[in-house]
Parts: C-alpha cells; sequence; structure tokens
C-alpha cells in the first residue's frame, strides 16, 4: 500500500472510531442519560452540543460548516506540502488527527444538526465532549510541542518555504515554453 493510501485510511480509520462512539452514545446512552465510570471523577454523559466548544455560539451551524472547510483546505494544503520522509510523520499525523476531528464533528452538524458529547469529567467540571474534541485538542497540543522542541527552523521552513513554490513554478513556466 503507498503513503498516500495509507493516509486515506488512517484518516478514516480515526474517522469511524469517532463515529461509533457518537453512534454508541445515541443508541445506548441518550435513552439512560448517563454512566457514572469512577465516581465524582469521570461519567460517561450524553449531551447534544448544538454551539461549539464550551457550548459557545448555539445555532450557528453555518459557520462552523464554513469554518470547517476552510480548516480542511488549509490541512490539505499543508499535507501536500509536507515532505515525504520519516522525520516528518508526526507532523502529518497531527493534521489525520485534525482532520478527522473536524469531519467527524461536522458530519454531526450536518446531519445530526448538533454534535454528540458524551465524555465528562465531573471532577473538574470541564465541558462534556467526544472523541473527535480528543483527536483536536492532542493534535494541537502536539503540534505545539513539535514546533516548540522537535522541529528545527530548517524543517518548517522546508514545509512553508516560499523557494520551493518559485521553483515549481518556474518549472511550469518552462515547460509551457
Amino acid at each position: 500500500m503507498g503513503k498516500k493510501a495509507k493516509s486515506v485510511v488512517i484518516f478514516f480509520v480515526l474517522l469511524l472510531i469517532d463515529q461509533l462512539t457518537k453512534l454508541w452514545a445515541v443508541k445506548i446512552l441518550k435513552p439512560i442519560g448517563s454512566i457514572k465510570i469512577i465516581h465524582n471523577v469521570l461519567e460517561i454523559y450524553y449531551v447534544e452540543n448544538r454551539g461549539a466548544a464550551f457550548g459557545i455560539m448555539q445555532n450557528k451551524q453555518w459557520f462552523f460548516l464554513i469554518i470547517t472547510l476552510a480548516v480542511l483546505v488549509g490541512l490539505l494544503w499543508i499535507s501536500g506540502k509536507i515532505p515525504e520522509e520519516k522525520h516528518f510523520i508526526p507532523l502529518k499525523a497531527c493534521l489525520y488527527f485534525v482532520g478527522a476531528g473536524a469531519v467527524g464533528n461536522m458530519i454531526d452538524r450536518v446531519f445530526r444538526k448538533y454534535v454528540v458529547d458524551f465524555i465528562y469529567f465531573s471532577l473538574i467540571n470541564f465541558p462534556v465532549f467526544n472523541v473527535a474534541d480528543i483527536y483536536v485538542t492532542v493534535a494541537a497540543f502536539m503540534l505545539v510541542v513539535l514546533i516548540l522542541f522537535f522541529y528545527q527552523e530548517e524543517d518548517l521552513n522546508r514545509v512553508f518555504s516560499k523557494k520551493k513554490e518559485q521553483n515549481r513554478a518556474g518549472r511550469e513556466n518552462g515547460r509551457k515554453k
């Protein structure tokens, strides 16, 4: 299996995990409301979130759809610029997780008109969240860690170099002549 095919499989496996957990929450958890996992610490608690993180911006589904599509276009653009080298696998993995999380919640917004949330840390009264939210949050944290401590400036320049774009444009112009 080629690298591009593996990327697609990874993305869809992540998306499937998110959607299956939400389907479980709708079918099993919704009728009963909640399940205490660790008393006063962790609950599985069914919530229909019509907003964004922490319940802000309720009922702004079109706004979220547009933002999600813009994020996905940005992720595809960046993914295409990342060199196909082992050194950049963590960076690509972060993009897969952000993308799968964004698409997972977008699927909910489009087909259900709300996002299914069901993981609740009652110990700190943290807002209820889902697997897609975990993907996005962990990937964002890892991106910060990778950029601050793992990748060097030269690595990031290889990904975001204007020189590469100018060379590509020059080659394409040379072919047209």
